[in-house]
C-alpha cells in the first residue's frame, strides 16, 4: 500500500504534517498479506508468466474471423487510413476513438484480422500491467499479482467475448491509466499537471465509447471526496481534471467539423444514440441482465472469489483506508456495464478491473487471517492454492476454445448463427469482380465484408438494425439508404438472408423496405453465387440461410 491514502495525502500537501498514529496503524506492508518474505522481482516475474500465457492464447486465436463490431471498427479505421473521416461512409452511434485505435494498430501491423488481434494482444497485456499496478498501489504486490492474473484470465474468456477487439478493451486501458495518474497526483507537488493528464486519459476513455464517461465521473467524485476539506484546493484540482477530460472531445468536434461531418457525428452519437439507449425499459433490462449473467459468470470460480473480496473489503480493517475508492470504483464500473440496459457480454469487460482487485483483496484477507492465527506457513498458503486452482478450473472448462479448436472452428463455436467465417470467401469473390473504384452494397449488418474486400460501401448504412427497429428516424433512414444506393449504382450487391444480420420483428419479413430491395436487385443484378450460412433457421428466401451475391447487369 502507498505510504498514505489519498485523503491523507490531500491533507499533507497543505499542512506538511506527518500521518497520525491512527493513519499509520492501517498501513499494509507486503508481509501482512503473504506468510513469507518475497522479493518484489518475484511478483514481476510471475506477472510476466501470466501475460505470456494469455498472449500465447490470443496469438493462437489471432486468425479467428472478425465479428461484426470488429468489422465496423476495422472498416472505419481503414477509411481513416485513406483520409476519409468517420460518419461519412460509415454511420454508427459509437464515438470515434476506437476507430482511431484500430487505424493505429493497422498502420503498424497491417490491415488483416491477424494484425488487429496482435494489436489487441498488446492492449490486453498493457491493461494487465495496469491492473497489477492498481492492486499494488491500493494494497500490496500480492494483491496486484492476484488482480492482474484474474483480469488476464477473465478477459480472454468467451463468456465476455474477451478474445474479440471490442471498444471496452480500449476503454479499460485508458480509464485505468487515468485513475493511476490521478492517484499519483495526490503524492506529488506537480499535482496540477497530473490531474490534467488524468482527466485527459479519462476523456479519451469516453471518446473510445460513451460508457467511458462513467469513469471520468468516478475520477471527479474521488477528487472531490479527497479534497473536500480544502475548498480552494478542491476547485483547482477539479478544474485541472475537467479541463483535461473535456479536451479530447472538444478537439474531436473541431476536427470533425473541419472535415464536414460534424452534423452526421452529432446526430448518430447523441441525437439517435439517445433514442436508442432510452427504448429499453427497466423490466426488459432486468430480464436481459439475468439472461446475460447466466453466460457471463461461467465459469464461476474467479467471480466467486471476487464476490468474497467485496465482503472482505467491508470486514477486513486493513482495507478501511481505501474502502471509498474500491466501493465507488466497483459501483461506477457496474454503472458502465448497465448503459442502455442491454447487458451484452462484452460490456462486462468494464467491470473486470474492479472485480480483479476485489479478488486480490479476498486472497490477501484470507492469507492475513490465517497468518494472524499463528498457523503453519503451509496452512497460510491455502488461499493462494485455492485461487490458482480456481484459475486452473476456469482454463480447463474452456480448454477446447482456448487451446484445442482451430481459430475458424472456435469462432463458429461462439458465433454459430452469424456469417462471420463466410464473410471471408465472399469478400475474396467481391475483390476479384471489382476494382478499387467500384462500390458494393451489403444488405445486412456485416461491415467486415467491406473491410476484407477493401471496397467502399455504396451507402453509409453499414448496419440494417436501425432500419428495422421502430423508432422516430426509421423512414428518414430508409429514404436515405435508398437514395444513396440508387445514386451509387454499386457493382456488387450482397444480401445476407439471416435474421442475425437484420433483427427483423415478426411481420416485417415482407415490409416495404424489403419490397424495394428485392425489386432493385432483380431489375439491375444477376445472381452469381449463393454460399450457405451455418445459421439458425430464421431467413426469408429459399429453404436455408444464405449469402446471395449479385453482379450488376444494368448499365
Amino acid at each position: 500500500m502507498s505510504p498514505n491514502n489519498p485523503e491523507e495525502r490531500a491533507r499533507l500537501q497543505t499542512s506538511r504534517s506527518q500521518p497520525s498514529p491512527q493513519a499509520q496503524a492501517v498501513r499494509i506492508s507486503p508481509s501482512q498479506t503473504v506468510p513469507f518474505q518475497v522479493n518484489s522481482r518475484f511478483y514481476y516475474a510471475a506477472l510476466l508468466v501470466v501475460i505470456l500465457l494469455v498472449a500465447g492464447i490470443r496469438f493462437r486465436l489471432r486468425d479467428m474471423p472478425l465479428e461484426r463490431d470488429e468489422g465496423e471498427y476495422a472498416y472505419a479505421g481503414q477509411l481513416l487510413l485513406q483520409g476519409i473521416p468517420p460518419y461519412e461512409l460509415a454511420y454508427n452511434m459509437k464515438l470515434p476513438g476506437t476507430y482511431a485505435g484500430y487505424a493505429a494498430i493497422m498502420a503498424i501491423f497491417g490491415q488483416t484480422a491477424s494484425a488487429i488481434r496482435l494489436g489487441l494482444l498488446l492492449v490486453n497485456a498493457a491493461t494487465i500491467v495496469l491492473v497489477f499496478l492498481l492492486g499494488q498501489k491500493l494494497a500490496s504486490p500480492l494483491v496486484g499479482l492476484i488482480a492482474g492474473t484474474t483480469y488476464a484470465i477473465l478477459s480472454i474468456l468467451p463468456s465476455v467475448l474477451g478474445f474479440a477487439g471490442h471498444a471496452t478493451h480500449f476503454v479499460v486501458l485508458a480509464a485505468l491509466a487515468g485513475i493511476l495518474v490521478m492517484l499519483r497526483a495526490f503524492e506529488t507537488e506537480r499535482w496540477l499537471l497530473l490531474f490534467f493528464c488524468s482527466g485527459l486519459l479519462l476523456g479519451i476513455a469516453f471518446l473510445l465509447k460513451q460508457p467511458g464517461a462513467v469513469f471520468a465521473g468516478f475520477g471527479a467524485l474521488y477528487i472531490a471526496r479527497c479534497s473536500r476539506k480544502q475548498p480552494r484546493l478542491l476547485a483547482s484540482r477539479e478544474l485541472a481534471f475537467l479541463a483535461g477530460a473535456v479536451l479530447p472531445f472538444a478537439l474531436t468536434c473541431l476536427i470533425l467539423a473541419h472535415a464536414g461531418v460534424f452534423h452526421n457525428f452529432w446526430f448518430w452519437t447523441f441525437a439517435y444514440a439517445r433514442e436508442y439507449s432510452s427504448e429499453t425499459s427497466l423490466a426488459v433490462g432486468w430480464h436481459a441482465s439475468q439472461k446475460s449473467l447466466q453466460w457471463v459468470l461461467h465459469p464461476f470460480p474467479l467471480w466467486a472469489i471476487a464476490e468474497i473480496g467485496l465482503v472482505a473489503l467491508l470486514w477486513d480493517r486493513r482495507w478501511r483506508s481505501e474502502i471509498f475508492f474500491l466501493v465507488t470504483f466497483t459501483g461506477f464500473s457496474l454503472l458502465a456495464v448497465c448503459a442502455g440496459f442491454y447487458f451484452r457480454p462484452h460490456y462486462f469487460i468494464l467491470l473486470l478491473p474492479a472485480a480483479s482487485v476485489l479478488a486480490g483483496l479476498a486472497v490477501a484477507s484470507a492469507t492475513g487471517f490465517l497468518s494472524g492465527r499463528g498457523l503453519p506457513k503451509t496452512v497460510q498458503l491455502i488461499p493462494l492454492l485455492v485461487f490458482y486452482i480456481a484459475c486452473a478450473v476456469t482454463l480447463w472448462e474452456q480448454r477446447a476454445f482456448l487451446f484445442e479448436l482451430d481459430p475458424a472452428v472456435a469462432g463458429q463455436r461462439i458465433y454459430a448463427a452469424n456469417p462471420f467465417a463466410e464473410a471471408i470467401p465472399v469478400a475474396n469473390t467481391v475483390r476479384a469482380w471489382t476494382t478499387k473504384k467500384d462500390t458494393i452494397a451489403v444488405f445486412g449488418s456485416e461491415p467486415e465484408i467491406y473491410f476484407y474486400s477493401g471496397r467502399h460501401s455504396a451507402t453509409s448504412y453499414i448496419y440494417m438494425y436501425d432500419l428495422m427497429k421502430p423508432q422516430p428516424y426509421q423512414q428518414q433512414m430508409r429514404q436515405e439508404i435508398i437514395r444513396q444506393i440508387e445514386t451509387a449504382r454499386p457493382r456488387v450487391v450482397i444480401y445476407v438472408d439471416d435474421w442475425a444480420s437484420w433483427g427483423w420483428q415478426p411481420g416485417q419479413e415482407h415490409d416495404e423496405f424489403f419490397g424495394w430491395m428485392e425489386r432493385y436487385i432483380h431489375e439491375n443484378y444477376e445472381l452469381v453465387q449463393q454460399p450457405q450460412i451455418n445459421a439458425l433457421p430464421a431467413h426469408r428466401w429459399g429453404q436455408s440461410a444464405n449469402l446471395y451475391i449479385f453482379r450488376r447487369t444494368a448499365p
